[in-house]
C-alpha cells in the first residue's frame, strides 16, 4: 500500500481549503511553464479551520550544471461568501540539482512550524505527473495544458446530410 502524501490532509486535521494547494500548483506552472520544472517539492500546509497556508518550491532550467530554486507560497480562507486566495512567487537562487535536496532539509530544520517533510516529485521529462497531480487535487489545469480555441471541435451541432443531387442527363 503506498503511503497517504503528507500534503493531504489527514482524517483527524481540519480540512483547510481544500482547493488551494491544486490551484497554487496550477499557478507555479503558468509562472515556470512546465518545461522547465525538474523536480518539486510539495511542502505540507498549515491548516487551521478553514484557512490555509503553504509553499511550493521547485527545481527549474534545463542547465544540467545548475538549477534556479523557485518558491510559490500561497495563503487561502474559505469565508461564508467563497475563497480568497494569494500567491507569492519568488526566485530565491541558483545552485547545482545535487545540492537542492540538502537546501530543502536545511529549510525544514530551520522552520518552526512546517508540520513535516516535504513530498519530492522528479518532472523532468515527466508532464503527465503533473496533469495527474493536478488531477489528484482537482485542481484548474495550467494554460499549458489547455487546448486552443481555435484547435478545438465546435460543439456539436445536429447534423444533416444535404439532400442528394442529380446530375443533368444529356
Amino acid at each position: 500500500m503506498t503511503p497517504r502524501p503528507t500534503y493531504l490532509p489527514r482524517e483527524d486535521e481540519d480540512p483547510g481549503v481544500p482547493e488551494a494547494l491544486g490551484r497554487a500548483l496550477s499557478r507555479l506552472v503558468d509562472q515556470v511553464g512546465l518545461d522547465a520544472l525538474v523536480v518539486l517539492w510539495i511542502f505540507p500546509p498549515l491548516r487551521k479551520g478553514r484557512r490555509e497556508r503553504g509553499v511550493l518550491a521547485a527545481g527549474c532550467g534545463s542547465d544540467p550544471a545548475r538549477q534556479t530554486l523557485v518558491t510559490l507560497a500561497w495563503t487561502a480562507e474559505e469565508t461564508g461568501k467563497g475563497v480568497t486566495f494569494e500567491t507569492r512567487y519568488s526566485e530565491e537562487g541558483e545552485a547545482p540539482p545535487d545540492r537542492l535536496p540538502r537546501i530543502m532539509e536545511g529549510v525544514v530544520r530551520r522552520a518552526r512550524d512546517v508540520p513535516g517533510s516535504p513530498e519530492r516529485i522528479e518532472l523532468v521529462g515527466e508532464p503527465d505527473r503533473i496533469r495527474s497531480l493536478l488531477t489528484e487535487l482537482d485542481a484548474p489545469m495550467p494554460e499549458v495544458f489547455r487546448e486552443p480555441e481555435s484547435l478545438r471541435e465546435p460543439a456539436s451541432a445536429p447534423t444533416t446530410s444535404p439532400a442528394p443531387t442529380r446530375e443533368p442527363q444529356p
